[in-house]
């Protein structure tokens, strides 16, 4: 062969024939043949969603057959146009997959990737299940002033994971709060 990789697919068995590639004819394919090494994932993304992506953003990919095992990938390419799927628009994106060395995916895997909208490290993040609202603009906590009694506390908050909330300011890390009932 002059590329070198892995064979997918052998399309064809001994005995049958073959038509050689010309102008008006694309040929009788007789290997599919890919390095895998350099893999590509490709998903699909809402409508509602995809204003908030860019090319370049990383991507984390989890693949169902390989356990425990997360994946970085760099987006490359969010299709202009979207296609109804189920009464949903949705947009193809690809993503170019970063393989360790050691690293072996097999091709046709389905996964899920998760795309980092915003990162925030070593940041004080509390469970959502903790704020309280009032009216449209209050976020607060009842934090523990003395044993079994509390106080509300206004706090800022910042960016979430849909499970834990950044808090900018009105807490302290090592403070007490009620957990709301």
């Amino acid at each position: 062969s002059t590329i070198s990789g892995m064979v997918l697919v052998i399309p064809v068995e001994i005995g049958n024939q073959v038509i050689e590639a010309n102008n008006f004819n694309a040929g009788t394919t007789i290997a599919t043949v890919a390095d895998m090494n350099d893999m590509i994932f490709k998903g699909k993304i809402d409508e509602t969603e995809v204003g908030k992506i860019r090319v370049g953003m990383p991507l984390i990919l989890t693949i169902g057959a390989i356990d425990n095992a997360r994946f970085d990938a760099v987006l490359t390419k969010i299709a202009p146009k979207g296609v109804e799927e189920n009464g949903a628009i949705q947009f193809e994106i690809r993503a170019d997959v970063k393989l360790k060395k050691d690293e072996f995916i097999r091709s046709g895997y389905s996964a899920n990737a998760d795309i980092v909208l915003q990162r925030a490290d070593s940041v004080l993040a509390v469970p959502e299940g903790l704020l309280l609202f009032e009216g449209d603009s209050t976020t607060y906590v009842e934090v523990e002033t003395a044993p079994q009694v509390f106080k509300k506390r206004v706090i800022k908050t910042g960016l979430s994971d849909g499970i834990n909330i950044q808090v900018i300011s009105g807490l302290k890390k090592g403070t007490k709060i009620k957990v709301p009932k």
